[in-house]
């Protein structure tokens, strides 16, 4: 079992397998589609929780011809050292130099999790809520599951290119036709900001191929780790990580191109707005620590980018904040806490310390499990009263007393309450920023007061204010399939928040390797001459 589990056969299955359950909910047919995909999302969690009690923090694999060889090293070119596991690497288009390579760390090991986690939920929350085109929506829901755990474990560069468009389309789709009244605006916004950042990315991965085909004298690559090697020059660094930066920034979103987000939120159906929160948002911050950082660490590292990136974050935390306080739709609200929240990881990120790189990958985490329960447990008052609209409800404290005391639990945890997985996460960003940019992280830590500014008053107006509209009397209170959708949330942000020492412990290795890679800086000049570069912003 701990083989198998080590190796890339996992990775690869858990990669098939929602693609295969979602040819098999089409053929299932329109009333069993949705009983393929429980059991489908149900499986794909099951496969992949092992991974978790079996991941070796300091296992590390190597790339070769013959596939997954365990306990080596990958070489970057410099003084470190990728901590990878259950990698392969197996020619597939061998004369364009495009392999199936794939490998998985303590960064994407959790980014993995929270995907299969979330799977199963989704399709438990769509069990009433989607009545029609279930032979169609599932497939895509499990499509998109596809694309999202490729991304988080590839490491050629077109494979990650491929599952990061593969993403776009199943979600195009679920906001386009199963989404509110503007659901075609919104999936034309998400879709053209996406492809725009997407595109720029492209053309980025494709001067990296030839850069490395004339460095390497006629090899064709596109393996992460080949242009890790890369010796650039700064300008070539700058553009590039810019070219990167836009499509990771529009994925988060990153202040100002959060636009999207909101319309795309509002419109989705429940599961559409879970994985967007949940998942698709942490692939831009993915994007930023696995790529934008290792392959551009001059650029990444220097002093004006750090500020611009923090400046962005920290104006995104506290504009988002206040955006959110004057919302009248409570769907929406939360999907700007999504802007605040990321704006968090992004401070932790460009502080390039432990402290705030690890909390922002909490943050990631907390984050994919406190706003999700929050989208859940208003689809879950979509379905009985049909609206988002917080003036439509009042007093559901007394007639829903089970989804009251879950509404407030989760609004603590997106404040980031002591004790839930917010705290914890939001105070390691605090710290690790603060020594960067002390004056940003003063600014920034105002917004743990705009999150309660923001999400007491709509508790409050929904749960207790007076039960004035006949129709919020006779609602039923959270049923057990609603109850197995939210358990499992609250028990894993009371766990991240009281003791988040495993996690922390299997992402330290990698966290440490994507720091040490930050100062690598491989600068020539434009003659190709190194540069002598401290390890430092300059």
């Amino acid at each position: 079992m701990k083989s198998f589990y080590q190796s890339h056969l996992i990775l690869t299955i858990l990669i098939v397998l929602p693609l295969l359950g979602a040819v098999a909910a089409y053929l299932a047919g329109e009333r069993n589609a949705r009983v393929v995909a429980l059991g489908t999302g149900i499986l794909e969690l099951i496969v992949s929780l092992p991974l978790f009690a079996y991941f070796d923090p300091a296992g590390t694999c190597v790339m070769g011809a013959g596939g997954d060889q365990a306990r080596n090293v990958f070489s970057t070119g410099g003084p470190s050292t990728v901590a990878m596991q259950n990698c392969v690497d197996t020619p597939w288009f061998g004369g364009w130099g495009i392999h199936y390579q794939l490998g998985m760390d303590g960064i994407s090991l959790f980014m993995v999790l929270l995907t299969t986690l979330l799977l199963p939920l989704m399709v438990l929350g769509s069990w009433t809520y989607i009545r029609e085109r279930q032979r169609t929506f599932y497939p895509a829901l499990l499509t998109l599951t596809t694309g999202v755990v490729g991304v988080f474990v590839a490491l050629d560069m077109f494979v990650f290119y491929v599952f990061w468009e593969m993403m776009l389309i199943p979600m195009y789709f679920l906001i386009g036709v199963w989404g509110g009244k503007e659901r075609v605006y919104a999936a034309v916004k998400f879709f053209l900001y996406t492809a725009v950042g997407s595109l720029l990315m492209l053309v980025a991965i494709l001067y990296l191929h030839f850069r490395a085909r004339a460095v390497a004298g006629g090899l064709e690559t596109f393996s992460y780790f080949e242009f890790m090697k890369l010796p650039l020059t700064m300008t070539e660094q700058v553009l590039l990580f810019l070219a990167f930066a836009l499509a990771f920034a529009i994925k988060v979103p990153v202040f100002p191109f959060h636009t999207w987000l909101p319309h795309a939120h509002v419109q989705a159906p429940t599961a559409g707005s879970v994985i967007l929160a949940g998942v698709l948002l942490k692939m831009g911050t993915y994007g930023f620590i696995r790529f934008a950082v290792p392959l551009f660490p001059a650029a990444s590292t220097d002093s004006r980018t750090i500020k611009w990136a923090m400046v962005l974050g920290v104006i995104g935390i506290i504009y988002a904040a206040m955006v959110a306080a004057v919302q009248p739709n409570a769907k929406k609200l939360v999907a700007y806490t999504s802007v605040a929240h990321l704006g968090f990881v992004i401070l932790g990120i460009f502080a390039f310390n432990m402290q705030g790189l690890q909390g922002a990958l909490l943050v990631m985490i907390g984050h994919g499990l406190s706003t999700p329960m929050l989208f859940f447990l208003l689809g879950m008052l979509y379905e009985r009263r049909h609206s988002y609209e917080i003036e439509d409800f009042g007093g559901l404290a007394a007639t829903l007393p089970v989804f009251a005391v879950m509404l407030v639990f989760a609004a603590m945890a997106s404040i980031g309450l002591p004790g839930t997985a917010g705290f914890f996460s939001e105070f390691l960003v605090l710290v690790g920023a603060f020594r960067s940019q002390p004056v940003l992280t003063l600014i920034a830590s105002t917004g743990v007061i705009f999150a309660a500014y923001y999400m007491l008053p709509m508790v409050q107006r929904i749960l207790f204010n007076a039960l004035d509209k006949p129709a919020n009397r006779v609602l039923p209170d959270l049923n057990a399939r609603e109850l197995a959708i939210l358990l499992p949330l609250v028990a894993l942000i009371l766990w991240l928040g009281f003791y988040p020492k495993p996690v922390l412990d299997r992402m330290e290795p990698a966290a440490r390797g994507i720091l040490e890679m930050s100062q690598n800086h491989r600068l020539v000049t434009p003659a190709g001459y190194p540069v002598a570069v401290a390890g430092q912003n300059r």
